[in-house]
């Protein structure tokens, strides 16, 4: 559309009246529409990621897409505004050819990048959360829109694409505020099964890691070929890696020495081996002379 020129700016410069107010009106439209959405929707997003829980860290990806948005809109609408139809015209179609390109050559990029945003708002996992997924275990050290940073329990960075972590399952032990642990105690087929449990019970109440509510339960769930199967199972309050493993390793040991002090037997596999060995040959004949 055709935009009349100001009166001063006709009185000033005549042959250039409407190129100048055309950039005057793109500029007043583009500061408005920017000021609008640095002083309105950026502090409203804030408040919606906030009420989310997301920590800053988390929120500083989705920030930048917010005031990318912005920026976008305040051009188009400064654009439609001044009038530079046949201008914005050509810019949609090159930039949808551009898109076009773009999306075909990085399609792993935009998936990882989806699937971070789903990461974002789904919360699967946390800065500091133990996951477990194919075969693979750590913390998690950083999140980002495209890869995840996960530290190995041997120390070892992985850098992991979101996408990895959104197509498959992910075991989160440490997402709740209590972690269930279980363990296999064996002891002998002529020792006392209810004497093995009462300590196994004791045990487990007497360590401050492990919670009275649930309590410890144990049931009888092997009959092996030397030992008979008593398996514990307990409950550990707000749980890291760290923590559970220090804390099984203390009970297991502590039953450990309940068990030789009772005469309670924790027996090992024994191996028989029938058979015959025959030797064929003759002995060496040495010959003196």
């Amino acid at each position: 559309m055709a935009v009349d020129p100001l009166p001063f700016v006709s009185d000033l410069v005549p042959q250039y009246a409407g190129a100048i107010t055309q950039f005057i009106y793109f500029v007043v439209a583009f500061a408005a529409v920017y000021l609008v959405g640095r002083l309105v929707v950026r502090p409203l997003f804030d408040r919606v990621l906030r009420r989310r829980n997301l920590d800053s860290h988390a929120r500083k990806p989705l920030q930048r897409v917010v005031n990318f948005a912005v920026v976008f809109v305040a051009i188009s609408v400064a654009f439609g505004f001044a009038g530079y139809g046949n201008f914005l015209t050509s810019l949609a179609t090159i930039a949808a050819a551009a898109t076009l390109a773009i999306g075909l050559a990085t399609q792993d990029v935009i998936k990882n990048f989806v699937a971070g945003v789903f990461i974002y708002t789904d919360e699967p996992f946390r800065v500091d959360d133990w996951i477990e997924w194919d075969g693979n275990s750590g913390i998690v050290e950083d999140v980002s829109l495209r890869v995840t940073r996960v530290r190995t329990f041997d120390n070892e960075l992985l850098t992991v694409p979101n996408s990895n972590l959104t197509d498959g399952v992910i075991k989160n032990p440490v997402a709740k505020q209590k972690l269930r642990q279980q363990f296999l105690f064996g002891i002998g087929y002529d020792d006392d099964i209810d004497a093995a449990t009462e300590i196994i019970v004791e045990e487990a109440e007497a360590h401050d890691g492990i919670l009275d509510d649930p309590g410890v339960s144990v049931r009888l769930t092997e009959l092996g070929d030397s030992y008979v199967g008593l398996k514990s199972r307990f409950w550990i309050d707000d749980p890291s890696r760290s923590d559970f493993v220090k804390t099984r390793s203390e009970y297991v040991q502590s039953v450990k020495q309940r068990f030789d002090e009772e005469g309670i037997d924790i027996p090992y596999p024994v191996r028989t081996l029938d058979g015959e060995v025959e030797i064929s040959g003759s002995p060496a004949t040495e010959h003196l002379e």
